[in-house]
C-alpha cells in the first residue's frame, strides 16, 4: 500500500459528522417527496379512471370498454413516470456531491493557506470549534530564541564583549563546561575562514550554544575532548532540568553540572558565585532576591535558564562496595549564573487571537514555561488583558492535575493559561473541555502530545517543528507552525459548513416549489405542468451545477462575526427557513397563476403556456442562486467578481436553458418563445431579488423553529 492509498484510507472512506446529519435530512426530504408522489399518482389515476380527464379535443380520455387497452397502458405509464419523476426531484441526491465538492475544494485551497488536511472530517469540525488549546513556543512565538540577559550572582552582566573579560576565568570555564557538555545540541565549526558557526538542536539549546560560542568564546570541540562523560540525566517535561556527571582528563576530578528551569535548579542550590568568583551562601534573603530576578525576567517574556554545578569527590561515586553510582549529584549545588532567553511573538499573532475571540472561540495557552513568562507572553498575544484578574485564569499544570474531577470541570472554562504543564495536563484539559460540551482544537508538536492530539476533536500538528508521531496523530498539519494559519483553518471550516447551508437553502426552495406546483395542479387540473424531462433538467441544474456553484465559494471575514456552531445546532436555521418559504411561495404563486390563467393573460396556446411555466421556473432557480450566496446580507452581489466559477456556471446554465427551449422542442416538449415572452420569463424571475432583499429585513428568533413549536405545545 502506497502513501496515497493510506491517505485515502484515512480520509476519503470515512463518513463525516456533517454527512451523517445530511443523510438524516435527505431521508426526511425523501419521505416527504415519496408521500407527495404517491398522492399525485393516486389523484391522477382516480381522475383518469373516473372520466374526469379530457384530451386536447375535449373528449374524455377513458370511456370504459370503448378505450383501447394500449391507450390505457400508455396513460398509466405516463402517470407513473410523472410520479417517479417527482420522487427523483424530491430526493436531494446532490447533497453528498455538494459535501464532497466543498470538502475537496477546501482541502486543495487550505494547502495553499499552509494547512494540509489529513482527515476530511476535520474540515467541517473545525468550523464548529469553540476552544483552541495552543502551545506557546513556535506557534504563538517565532521559535527564534536568543540570550538577551545574563546574571552572575545578583548582578547583571552588560551585553558587551568587554563585560565578560571582567568575569573570573575559572567561573567562565565552569559555565562553558556546563553549556558544552550538558546539551543535546551541537556546534559545527566551519573550515573556511569568515564562515559563520552552525548550531543544531532544540531552539533553546541553539540559543544557549550560540551565546556561549559567540559571546563567551567557548571552544566546544576542545571542551568535549578534555572531559569524559560519566553519566547523563536527560531533560524531561516533569523535572524541567538535565544533568551530566563528567570527569576532567587533565586532573581526573569529577564534576556534576545541571541546567534547567530557573526555579527548579535554584531549589537544588545552597551557594552561588558572584561576578568575582567568590562563593557565597544562598540564604533566605539571597533566595528571595534570586526569585525576584527570575520573576522580573519572566515578566519581560524571557525564558529563564539556570546553570549550577558541584564538585564530586571520588568516594561519592561509589556505594561502599566498589560499585560506581549511576546518578548525577543533585544537592548542595553552587549556582553559576542565569540567562534570559527571548522568543519574540509572531507578527500578527495578537490580531489572530483577537479574531478568534471575536468569533466566539476561546484561546487557551498551554506551556512548559513558568507562570510569569506565561502571563507575559499571553498578555502580549492578547490571550490575557493587561488589567485582567488572573486568579483562576492562570494555573500551573500540577495545580490543575491535583484538582478533583468536579473542580476541574468547574474551573476549566475560566482557565486561559496553563504554565509548567506536562503533556498529561494538556490531555486532561482536553478531556475536561469535551465533557463540558466544547468542540476542542489542540496544537502539538512533540511525541508526547500525541494522546492530546488524538483525544481532541481537531488535532493540529506543526509541520516544521512537529515530530512524525505528532503529525500521524493529528487531523491537520499546520505547515508554517503559525497560529495565524490556525485561524485560517477555522475560517475555512466555517466556510465549508456555510457553503453546505447555502446549497441546502437553494435545493429546498426548488423542492418545495416543484412538489407544491405539481401536487396542486394534479389535484385541481388533473395534469402536471412540468413534464418528466423538464423536472429532470431542473434536477440537473439544482444538484450538479448548483452544488458546483454554491459549494466552491471562498471564505470571507463575515464568517468570523458569528459564534461557533454547536454540536446540536440544527442544520437548517430559522434564517434559512425564512428565505426558503419566501422564495418558494413566490414561485408557487407565479407558476400556478401561469398554469390556470396564463393562456388568457398572455393570449398564448397551451403548449407555449407550458413552456412559459418551465422557462420561468428554471430562471427563478438561476436568479435564486444569487440570493443563496448571502443568507443574511441584502447585497447578494458583494464579492461576486471574485467568484468566477459561480458566474461561469450561471452562464452555462442560461445557455443550456436557451438550447432546451429553442432547439430541443421534441425532447423537452417545449415551444419556441419570442423576445417578448423571454422578457416576461426573465422579468418574473428577476422579482426574486427584491423579494429576497425585503425578506432579509424580517428578524427571526435565534431559537430553532422546532424548539419554539414544541414549547407552544
Amino acid at each position: 500500500m502506497g502513501p496515497n492509498d493510506e491517505f485515502n484510507k484515512q480520509g476519503y472512506d470515512e463518513e463525516t459528522p456533517l454527512q451523517e446529519r445530511l443523510n438524516r435530512l435527505t431521508s426526511s426530504i425523501g419521505k416527504a417527496g415519496l408521500a407527495v408522489a404517491f398522492l399525485v399518482l393516486v389523484v391522477l389515476l382516480v381522475r383518469y379512471f373516473t372520466g374526469n380527464t379530457k384530451d386536447e379535443n375535449g373528449i374524455r380520455e377513458f370511456n370504459r370498454s370503448r378505450t383501447k387497452f394500449d391507450d390505457i397502458m400508455n396513460t398509466v405509464v405516463g402517470i407513473v413516470a410523472d410520479a417517479v419523476t417527482i420522487v427523483v426531484v424530491a430526493i436531494p441526491e446532490g447533497l453528498p456531491l455538494a459535501v464532497t465538492l466543498t470538502l475537496a475544494y477546501s482541502m486543495k485551497k487550505m494547502m495553499a493557506d499552509q494547512a494540509m488536511v489529513r482527515k476530511l472530517s476535520a474540515c467541517e469540525t473545525m468550523g464548529s470549534a469553540t476552544t483552541i488549546c495552543t502551545d506557546k513556543t513556535g506557534t504563538l512565538t517565532l521559535n527564534e530564541m536568543k540570550v538577551t540577559k545574563f546574571w552572575l550572582g545578583l548582578e547583571p552582566v552588560a551585553e558587551t564583549g568587554s563585560a565578560y573579560s571582567k568575569v573570573a576565568p575559572f567561573l567562565l570555564q565552569l559555565i562553558q563546561e556546563g553549556v558544552a557538555l550538558n546539551t543535546t545540541g551541537s556546534v559545527h565549526k566551519p573550515n573556511k575562514p569568515g564562515s559563520e558557526f552552525a548550531f543544531s538542536g532544540s531552539p533553546t539549546e541553539k540559543a544557549i550554544l550560540s551565546w556561549a560560542v559567540l559571546e563567551l568564546n567557548m571552544d566546544m570541540e576542545h571542551l568535549t575532548r578534555s572531559c569524559s562523560i560519566v553519566h547523563v540525566e536527560t531533560f524531561n517535561s516533569k523535572k524541567k532540568r538535565s544533568g551530566v556527571l563528567l570527569r576532567r582528563k587533565a586532573d581526573n576530578t569529577v564534576s556534576a553540572h545541571w541546567k534547567g528551569a530557573a526555579e527548579m535548579v535554584l531549589k537544588m542550590c545552597s551557594r552561588y558565585y558572584d561576578a568575582s568568583g567568590i562563593v557565597k551562601d544562598l540564604d533566605n534573603d539571597s533566595m528571595l532576591k534570586f526569585e525576584h530576578i527570575i520573576q522580573g525576567m519572566a515578566a519581560s517574556s524571557l525564558r529563564c535558564i539556570t546553570f549550577a554545578h558541584v564538585e564530586v569527590a571520588e568516594e561519592e561515586l561509589g556505594d561502599g562496595e566498589g560499585n560506581t553510582m549511576v546518578k548525577v549529584k543533585d544537592n548542595g549545588l553552587t549556582l553559576l549564573g542565569l540567562v534570559g532567553i527571548k522568543d519574540p511573538c509572531r507578527p500578527g499573532v495578537k490580531n489572530a487571537v483577537e479574531a478568534c475571540q471575536h468569533a466566539g472561540v476561546n484561546v487557551k495557552m498551554i506551556t512548559g514555561d513558568n507562570v510569569f513568562t506565561a502571563k507575559a507572553i499571553a498578555t502580549e498575544c492578547g490571550i490575557l488583558w493587561p488589567t485582567q484578574d488572573t486568579d483562576g485564569a492562570v494555573v500551573e499544570g500540577e495545580e490543575f492535575r491535583n484538582y478533583t474531577p468536579e473542580e476541574r470541570l468547574e474551573k476549566v472554562d475560566k482557565i486561559c493559561v496553563m504554565a509548567r504543564s506536562s503533556p498529561f495536563d494538556k490531555l486532561l484539559m482536553v478531556q475536561c473541555l469535551k465533557q463540558k460540551g466544547h468542540v476542542v482544537a489542540v496544537t502539538g508538536d512533540g511525541t508526547n502530545d500525541a494522546p492530546a492530539l488524538k483525544e481532541a476533536d481537531i488535532g493540529l500538528s506543526m509541520g516544521m517543528q512537529g515530530t512524525e508521531v505528532a503529525k500521524e496523530s493529528s487531523d491537520i498539519v499546520i505547515l508554517d507552525d503559525n497560529f495565524a494559519s490556525v485561524v485560517t483553518v477555522l475560517r475555512w471550516g466555517r466556510c465549508v459548513y456555510n457553503n453546505i447551508q447555502k446549497f441546502i437553502q437553494f435545493q429546498l426552495t426548488v423542492n418545495v416549489a416543484a412538489l407544491a406546483i405539481n401536487f396542486v395542479a394534479a389535484v385541481s387540473a388533473g395534469e402536471v405542468p412540468l413534464t418528466a424531462v423538464q423536472l429532470l433538467w431542473v434536477n440537473l441544474i439544482m444538484d450538479t451545477l448548483g452544488a458546483l456553484a454554491l459549494t466552491t465559494e471562498k471564505p470571507t471575514m463575515e464568517l468570523m462575526d458569528k459564534p461557533p456552531v454547536g454540536r446540536t445546532k440544527p442544520l437548517i436555521t430559522n434564517v434559512m427557513w425564512r428565505n426558503i418559504l419566501a422564495q418558494a411561495l413566490y414561485q408557487i404563486a407565479v407558476l400556478l397563476t401561469l398554469q390556470f390563467k396564463g393562456e388568457s393573460i398572455f393570449g398564448v396556446t397551451s403548449g407555449v403556456n407550458d413552456t412559459l411555466i418551465f422557462n420561468t421556473f428554471v430562471l427563478c432557480q438561476v436568479f435564486n442562486e444569487f440570493n443563496a450566496r448571502k443568507m443574511e446580507k441584502g447585497n447578494v452581489f458583494k464579492g461576486i467578481h471574485r467568484s468566477k466559477l459561480f458566474l461561469g456556471i450561471i452562464g452555462i446554465t442560461i445557455i443550456l436553458q436557451v438550447v432546451m427551449v429553442e432547439f430541443l422542442k421534441k425532447f423537452a416538449d417545449t415551444e419556441r418563445l419570442n423576445w417578448g415572452q423571454w422578457a416576461i420569463c426573465i422579468g418574473l424571475a428577476t422579482i426574486s431579488w427584491p423579494i429576497g432583499w425585503v425578506v432579509k429585513l424580517i428578524p427571526v428568533p435565534d431559537k430553532p423553529l422546532l424548539n419554539i413549536l414544541s414549547m407552544k405545545k
